[in-house]
């Protein structure tokens, strides 16, 4: 059907891949329909591999939360059975070795802190094992099933007498927003059937995370110097001898963390940047010899972001996610020899596989046109199977056709995005264009199935979403050309993307939209402010000032990899400062909603509130509506829908007011 459409002009600016089929469907899709998507996670395989269980989790708008439930799949049939009905915090899954029971964590009502529970499988109530002060962070069985090791975080300092009142602390790598000091996390152990547990490391350093080999005798250990947020760009692995109580430092430099250990427990998977400025170049996954030696890096000759290895059951090749143009990919890797990429036959891992002895393996998956889903393939054939239909109702959707976009790029990079159509397109007419652009940058968009991009779809749009330099979806030559260049490449990249677009000959170009989250709000404010074109506007979260960022926001400091260090070192405040939105935000004329969290650790609301004084003052049209809650993103149902449908009203409403004519 579309292959018809202005074919000369496809030629002239590269190939668009077939279209995903639409199969039979009822009626589109609504801002109301985000809470039909349900959310699975935490997949864990059993260990005779008969069955999986993964976490469902569902919106509950009348008490404005995520109820969530454990389920047992049966990998043969298919067949679920609930296992935790009452458990709405329900997350952490583990197997015991043994298989018959599954350990969890969850919310303890007396403390409400997340605590550790044990289930056994074939039926009874669960039991709590840990009451930690701070709750549980995260959590492993040890290999005999005798123990956990669990990581909760310490106990705040306790002032005495008048001091009492006293609440200052010193400032270090934090949030702006931090209202405490900060404490550090450690690793306890404490015996399955519940008792005392024993510290297993203390001190100023923090444990972010942890890998147990398969004998239990050693584990590796995520570990910052210190508990601050920004500190997580030092990370190191520190391996700890359980038995003699020795630890061991990688000599790696950091921010490395560990993977798997492999069958054996005599090397470890960890990932590294490839190149001094760590996700503004592309992860590689190297090996390291636990008893000693250089690293290996197995992948090398692949040049994608990769991640979540996980070992063959031989112990000599990897199973590697990553990001393959705009696709979610799995990549075969023998520790000597080529990767070679598996064809999953349109499906895109959406979480990392979990691979038994026997080489049964299963993941999370989205399709172009299916939410995510349970999918089991053989170790070998690579041939995913659907075990679930838990999304049934958005699949059984009338969805909008997605497609992949090529196009010749500027300065040399041959680049894409991906094009959802109206489910209700016909060939011949020219609809409204509203850019969905990822954050991250180190982001990426795919043809995986997106609800919201499918929702706007549906209001008889297209909805492009560009993969712009930065974007971790074609190795360390694109990603990292966004290194001091942080807007103007970018901006090129994403616009010779919407002439791509436009070159099909079906834009409506006097209803042109851009939009976008974090560092999609960024790019939504630097477009805005520098090319014109557009009827609106939706910048949320948007980064505005790199200064804010650099000094506010719990990363911090890691912006300076991307601006050429410090901005109060030598001359470079003029450099962060040139590659701010808000050096041009007088030169923006488009209609712009902001929306923001007030507790933003990560785009501090400052950058907002900037950006909506700037408007303001120079008579643009805008609106700026905050949610006062924490996070980089509402976490919350009822927030999150609400967000949703001011961005879609917002655009809906000016595009109906827009004239025929393109906007000046």
């Amino acid at each position: 059907m579309l292959a018809a459409v202005c074919v000369a002009a496809l030629l002239a600016l590269g190939t668009v891949e077939t279209p995903v089929a639409v199969g039979a469907q009822t009626r589109t899709l609504t801002v109301e329909d985000v809470g039909l998507e349900v959310g699975v996670s935490n997949l864990q395989l059993a260990p005779d591999e008969s069955a999986a269980v993964v976490v469902l989790s569902r919106p509950d708008y009348e008490e404005n939360r995520f109820v969530r439930e454990l389920v047992l799949v049966d990998l043969a049939s298919g067949e679920q059975r609930q296992l935790t009905p009452d458990r709405v915090a329900v997350g952490g899954l583990r197997w015991s070795s043994s298989g018959d029971r599954i350990a969890f964590t969850d919310t303890d009502p007396e403390s409400e802190q997340r605590q550790i529970f044990v289930l056994p499988v074939g039926g009874g109530e669960a039991r709590q094992i840990t009451r930690a002060e701070r709750g549980v962070r995260s959590f492993e069985w040890s290999a005999d099933g005798s123990h956990f090791l669990f990581l909760t975080a310490d106990a705040a300092e306790e002032r005495e007498g008048e001091e009492r009142h006293n609440l200052s602390f010193e400032v270090g790598y934090n949030s702006f927003l931090t209202q405490r000091a900060p404490v550090s996390s450690h690793l306890w152990r404490v015996p399955v059937e519940g008792g005392e547990a024993e510290r297993l490391t203390e001190g100023a350093e923090s444990i972010n995370g942890m890998e147990v080999s398969p004998d239990g005798r050693t584990v590796a250990l995520s570990v910052s110097p210190l508990p601050h947020a920004g500190e997580l760009i030092r990370t190191f692995i520190r391996l700890l001898d359980v038995e003699l109580g020795e630890f061991r430092d990688l000599p790696l430099e950091p921010p490395v963390n560990p993977g798997a250990f492999s069958p054996d427990g005599s090397t470890l998977v960890f990932s590294r940047a490839r190149g001094p400025e760590p996700y503004f170049n592309p992860s590689g996954v190297l090996l390291q010899p636990v008893d000693g030696g250089a690293p290996i890096d197995v992948t090398a000759a692949l040049d994608r972001d990769l991640g979540n290895a996980a070992w063959l059951p031989d112990g000599q090749s990897l199973l590697i996610n990553g990001t393959d143009l705009t696709w979610r990919a799995l990549w075969h890797q023998p520790l000597q020899g080529a990767a070679v990429r598996l064809d999953l036959g349109g499906v895109h891992p959406a979480s990392a596989v979990a691979i038994g002895d026997n080489g049964t393996a299963v993941f999370v998956g989205r399709e172009a046109l299916r939410p995510p889903e349970l999918y089991v393939m053989k170790a070998g054939e690579w041939a995913p199977r659907r075990l679930t239909d838990f999304n049934h109702a958005l699949a059984a959707m009338k969805l909008g056709e997605v497609q992949t976009i090529n196009f010749d790029g500027p300065d040399g990079f041959a680049q894409n995005g991906v094009l959802i159509y109206p489910p209700d397109y016909e060939p011949g007419r020219r609809y409204p264009l509203v850019l969905s652009i990822h954050g991250g940058p180190m982001g990426s968009s795919v043809e995986a199935f997106s609800t919201f991009n499918q929702i706007m779809a549906a209001q008889g749009w297209l909805v492009y979403s560009p993969n712009y330099r930065g974007s971790s979806t074609q190795g360390k030559a694109f990603q990292s050309a966004v290194i001091d260049d942080a807007g103007d490449g970018p901006g090129r990249d994403v616009m010779a993307g919407v002439a791509a677009v436009k070159a099909l000959g079906i834009v409506d170009e006097s209803r042109v939209g851009i939009s976008g989250w974090s560092y999609g709000g960024y790019m939504t404010a630097w477009l805005t402010a520098h090319y014109d074109g557009w009827a609106v506007a939706m910048a949320g979260a948007a980064v505005t000032d790199w200064f804010d960022w650099y000094n506010m926001a719990d990363m911090n400091i890691w912006a300076g990899f991307g601006l050429n260090g410090s901005p109060w070192l030598n001359d470079n405040a003029m450099n962060y400062w040139r590659q701010s939105p808000m050096a041009y935000a007088h030169q923006i004329r488009t209609p712009t909603l902001i929306l923001s969290n007030t507790g933003d650790e990560r785009v501090t609301v400052s950058q907002s509130y900037k950006l909506y004084h700037a408007l303001r003052d120079n008579g643009v049209e805008v609106k700026f509506v905050v949610y006062p809650v924490g996070g980089h993103f509402p976490s919350d149902p009822v927030h999150r829908r609400d967000l949703r449908r001011r961005w879609v009203e917002w655009i809906a409403d000016h595009f109906e007011n827009v004239a025929t004519s393109p906007p000046n």
